[in-house]
């Protein structure tokens, strides 16, 4: 099929402008200085009452969260300086009423620790005050990669 488009141009000697802005379309009338101060005082008020929000002793930032990150990153990888934690090989830490899961993967399959990490992981997670009992999900998608560090770890191994 072939059809045949037609463009259609109009010549025109001007345009007329656009109306221009007025102030008084901007909206209200401005607040005097002495209704802003109190709008500030008000807002200050407010924001020195509030409470900080509680932190969840087993989420991120709790005490519990960080003992289990601390107890993790005691434990190196045997073949590289670096803990496992900024090595990056740790995907997820989830704490579930003293039920302490992770997630966590090794540099390669074929690594000489995958038999003995993952046990020694749960062992030493285990340990910690407030945990029950600890799990390790080792995963192998996504595959690690050096992307995974922490800078802390990529300074550690001179690749910063």
């Amino acid at each position: 099929m072939n059809e045949e488009r037609t463009i259609r141009v109009e010549e025109v000697e001007s345009v007329p402008p656009p109306p221009k802005a007025r102030v008084g379309d901007a909206g209200p009338a401005p607040e005097s200085m002495s209704d802003k101060l109190e709008r500030k005082r008000d807002y200050l008020e407010g924001f020195l009452a509030a409470k900080p929000a509680e932190v969840d002793p087993h989420g991120v930032g709790g005490d519990l969260y960080e003992a289990v990150v601390n107890a993790l990153k005691d434990i190196y990888d045997p073949e590289i300086p670096v803990n496992i934690y900024d090595l990056g090989l740790i995907y997820n830490v989830e704490i579930n009423d003293g039920h302490v899961l992770i997630t966590m993967t090794l540099t390669t399959p074929h690594c000489p620790v995958a038999e003995s990490m993952p046990g020694e992981v749960e062992l030493r997670v285990g340990a910690v005050p407030g945990v029950g009992d600890a799990e390790v999900n080792l995963v192998w998608d996504p595959p690690w990669s050096p992307a995974n560090m922490s800078d802390e770890a990529r300074l550690e191994l001179g690749m910063l």
